[in-house]
């Protein structure tokens, strides 16, 4: 009985059982992300003016409304002049569990 209720829960729910890591999505951001987004997702001047773009602060509420699904597709395609990141699904849910450190 006890297997049957977890084979339940798991097929289910599998997103909510295994939570995502942000300390791990952290170290995912400082080596893929924060060249471009700076340490606290406000973006990096110099980049911003070598690309002639405005970056939206990760943790603003523009952002921070967008799901995590729209966050992990935005982190893997790319939006714009971003050029898409290669990281596997786990750390793109990594990095997303991150910014919403970022509010």
């Amino acid at each position: 009985m006890k297997t049957a209720l977890i084979i339940l829960l798991l097929a289910a729910a599998p997103g909510s059982i295994l939570a995502a890591d942000a300390a791990a999505g952290k170290t995912v951001y400082a080596s893929k992300c924060q060249v471009c987004h700076g340490p606290d997702g406000k973006g990096n001047p110099a980049i911003t003016k070598a690309l002639n773009v405005t970056l939206k602060p990760l943790g603003s509420p523009q952002c921070q409304a967008k799901s995590d699904a729209e966050l992990k597709k935005d982190s893997t395609d790319g939006v714009g002049k971003m050029k898409p990141v290669k990281i596997t699904d786990a750390q793109a849910s990594d990095v997303v569990a991150f910014l919403r450190t970022l509010k």
